[in-house]
């Protein structure tokens, strides 16, 4: 088994900036981004997840119900395309064509950024404020597959919560889904 040193961003810290090549054919700055929106959402999410596959419709939900307030969700796949050729970047876009992704879909290929923010899973989610502070971290909501009544909606919540300029609680979660894969 391989160790992996991450840094492991803490709720309060600084999130880690990045230049990264995205689906479109453009690089993207977090940077930019925090200067842009109000807040943004990365999550770290992969081809091949069936989590991923689980919360597709309800990210899309998020960037449409939050776009039009200052905010912006970033999708980031760090996963090892040597192993799974399925997390390529080719593969990637038409990942986000077949799921209609409706925000960003960025590369990790060198995984820096991935092991930066200290992901675990895919998906995680990071909520970043316009300053680069993580708000929040950790799972999308309680259970993918409960119904709406029962779920805690965790990143829609502290994105809800941060416009509102409430608390965010929790702050963080323990992330659910699968392994990042990462290369040896």
């Amino acid at each position: 088994m391989t160790i992996l040193e991450t840094i492991h961003t803490p709720v309060g810290g600084y999130a880690p900036d990045f230049e990264l090549p995205g689906i479109d054919e453009r690089v993207h700055h977090l940077r930019r981004y925090l200067e842009k929106y109000r807040a943004v959402g990365v999550v770290f999410m992969g081809n091949h997840c069936p989590y991923v596959n689980l919360y597709l419709d309800k990210l899309k939900k998020i960037q449409g119900e939050f776009a039009g307030s200052g905010f912006t969700l970033i999708g980031i796949n760090g996963c090892d395309a040597i192993k799974y050729p399925t997390e390529s970047f080719d593969n990637m876009k038409a990942f986000a064509t077949h799921q209609r992704l409706n925000f960003p879909y960025l590369w990790d290929s060198t995984q820096d950024v991935t092991r930066s923010f200290g992901a675990i899973k895919t998906p995680m989610a990071f909520l970043i404020d316009s300053n680069g502070l993580v708000r929040y971290k950790g799972q999308i909501d309680s259970y993918p597959q409960a119904l709406s009544s029962l779920r805690e909606d965790y990143l829609r919540n502290a994105i809800a919560s941060w416009f509102k300029s409430q608390a965010i609680n929790p702050q963080e979660t323990e992330p659910v889904g699968t392994s990042l894969i990462w290369r040896n």
